[in-house]
């Protein structure tokens, strides 16, 4: 019977418990909010607009650590020192998270000392830990469109690999209208090969309800691009059932581990 009263206060401790997880799990996220909002506000490749001292009087980007490269500067000059916030570093590679976690050295004094590296390649590199922390599918549309317009490949093709991995059935007809729109063929598709997938579902997608009233034209070139890649899998299965040489060769080039490169070779005949 002495059990019963601890019952009660065990599901009172519980429910105590419950409420200060979340108070700390969204602290954390606003406190990851307020760094990336202040380095998109204050930071720039050449550190200029950042002071940063270890009584706590940080910069106007409000940085908490500063991260120094062992090599010396451009001109044999000591380099100077890369504002970051704990924070993103954290958040963003399991070695800052372990270094400023614990007790070490880097954690207490709020300086990090990268070996082996010149300035402007850590620069460099902090920039890339922050433009991962920020990037989601809207930053990621605004960056391609952006690349787009301006020619810069690389970015593109980097955008439309994230999206690519973000690439879902509720956002798959938006994202293929996206695609279609600027010239990105890598997303279009990914995007494609989805809805062929889940073709049974496509009249009851509420995307394609609004792509029919807003955009008639894409969706007749979706169907269009729908029934070409199907001809070009029927002609594929054609050509390997009726010649027994092409299937040899398949198979042999299938334990290379080319089979692929072989049926884009016959996609494109």
């Amino acid at each position: 019977m002495s059990a019963s009263p601890s019952i009660p206060a065990a599901r009172a401790r519980s429910a105590t418990r419950r409420p200060n997880r979340l108070r700390q799990k969204l602290k954390r996220e606003l406190e990851n909010l307020k760094a990336e909002v202040a380095f998109l506000s204050f930071w720039s490749p050449t550190g200029r607009h950042h002071r940063h001292s270890s009584g706590g009087s940080h910069g106007p980007g409000f940085t908490d650590v500063v991260l120094v490269a062992a090599k010396d500067g451009p001109k044999g000059d000591p380099s100077s020192p890369v504002p970051a916030h704990r924070a993103i570093l954290a958040g963003q590679s399991a070695v800052f998270k372990a270094m400023l976690e614990n007790e070490m050295e880097e954690s207490r004094n709020g300086t990090i000392k990268i070996s082996d590296v010149s300035y402007h390649a850590l620069q460099l590199f902090v920039g890339y830990l922050y433009v991962e922390a920020c990037l989601d599918e809207q930053m990621a549309c605004e960056l391609l469109v952006l690349a787009e317009k301006y020619q810069v490949e690389r970015l593109k093709a980097y955008c439309e690999k994230f999206l690519v991995s973000k690439l879902n059935w509720d956002n798959s007809l938006k994202c293929y209208a996206f695609a279609h729109q600027h010239n990105a063929n890598h997303l279009l598709g990914a995007a494609l090969s989805l809805i062929m997938d889940n073709l049974d579902g496509l009249r009851n997608h509420q995307e394609y309800l609004e792509l029919v009233e807003k955009d008639p034209r894409l969706v007749v070139e979706l169907y269009e691009a729908i029934l070409a890649s199907r001809k070009k899998m029927q002609r594929l299965r054609i050509l390997l059932r009726n010649n027994s040489l092409v299937w040899r060769k398949v198979l042999r080039i299938h334990e290379k581990g080319a089979f692929l490169v072989l049926i884009i070779f016959f996609l494109q005949e």
